[in-house]
């Protein structure tokens, strides 16, 4: 651990985390490198956020040190902490009637002195900040009175204004649509290429976390610490349907996609698909409660990871090879005790022949 200490921006060893003294979750181990993001996901309650909490002081540790460029951050002054680190952290932020300007100026002060002047550079930095979130619109607006989108980008900006070398955000994407969480997850992996800086976050959106993140770290709902690893060490099988005790429904790692639970019972439509072309009449079946099948599909063919979620029954195929006699047969079986078929594909590839010889069986019978 002494190694990771010294090469790591921000590093916990073996820490209990908790409230009054008492462990809600124990050994920690974690390190943020320069340049990386870590994330940490996990369901409502975990302790995500009291881990978090934990790390930059708003806690009291249980136990263990977390260790800042290689210095414990039990020994630094808080000044000293302030001008490494910047924090945006969920919660309410009082104001006192100030402008979003006069907000995001307040992550100068560690770089002001007694008097907290700041320097024409300083509000420089302060309205550079407020431009990279696209918030120079928002400067002489009093911060109470923006929508809480706003106030997240503003937040932000103070965070950057302090130019820090290791920021940590608990739900940063909170309150922003799409747009705007795309922006800022854009404009924190700049941060990190550029600047080299570190980010340590907590996501409740799994596919942005799958795409942002350098390693993950996983708080199971029993106060626990699980996987820790690459996103696609963490996406892989069924875990994410393990961490949040999925039984409803299924989170396609492949897609980043949540897909409701398969309507039960036997078959009224079979579709013929592949290659993405099923996907949206699987869910258009399902959103109508009807049952289906679906099939002849190559178990590497797009539509198959969302057949296999929404469908009653999938007839498949070994990838890269010609549908086969026994899944032909199998296919034909299903499709003649259904009412409807369904055939989402325009044209039919050398490997797929026998699924045109399957509708070709049912318009020929009806």
């Amino acid at each position: 651990m002494a190694e990771e200490r010294s090469s790591s921006y921000i590093c916990a060893e073996d820490i209990s985390v908790g409230y009054h003294n008492l462990p809600l979750i124990q050994k920690i181990n974690l390190h943020v490198n320069r340049g990386e993001i870590l994330t940490l996901i996990g369901p409502n309650g975990a302790g995500k956020s009291t881990i978090l909490k934990s790390l930059i002081g708003q806690l009291k540790l249980v136990k263990g040190a977390v260790w800042l460029d290689g210095t414990s951050m039990g020994t630094m002054k808080e000044k000293e902490i302030a001008l490494r680190m910047s924090v945006m952290m969920t919660g309410r932020v009082k104001t006192e009637r100030m402008t979003c300007e006069e907000v995001v100026s307040m992550g100068r002060y560690p770089y002001t002195g007694k008097m907290g002047i700041l320097t024409e550079k300083d509000w420089q930095i302060v309205r550079e900040s407020l431009e990279l979130v696209q918030g120079l619109e928002l400067a002489e607006k009093d911060f109470e009175a923006v929508s809480d989108g706003q106030r997240q980008r503003v937040l932000l900006a103070r965070a950057i204004c302090q130019e820090p070398q290791v920021i940590v955000l608990d739900e940063p994407t909170a309150f922003l649509d799409i747009r705007h969480k795309l922006e800022l997850l854009y404009l924190l992996k700049n941060m990190v290429r550029e600047k080299k800086v570190a980010v340590l976050m907590s996501l409740h959106e799994l596919d942005l976390a799958q795409k942002i993140s350098d390693h993950i770290i996983c708080v199971k709902g029993d106060n626990s610490i699980g996987r820790f690893g690459t996103p696609e060490e963490i996406f892989s099988g069924d875990y994410i349907k393990e961490l949040f005790q999925i039984e409803k429904g299924t989170y396609l790692t492949d897609y980043g996609s949540v897909e409701l639970e398969a309507v039960k019972g036997e078959p009224k439509v079979f579709v013929i698909g592949g290659n993405g072309t099923g996907i949206p009449v699987y869910r258009q079946l399902q959103k109508e409660g009807i049952p289906f099948a679906a099939g002849v599909l190559h178990e590497n063919d797009l539509d198959y990871p969302v057949a296999k979620a929404l469908a009653v029954q999938v007839i498949s195929e070994r990838p890269y090879e010609p549908i086969g006699e026994a899944a032909y047969e199998e296919a034909l079986r299903v499709m003649e005790k259904c009412r409807t078929v369904i055939c989402s594909v325009q044209e039919f590839g050398s490997g797929n022949l026998k699924n045109a010889d399957l509708l070709q069986r049912f318009m020929k019978k009806g």
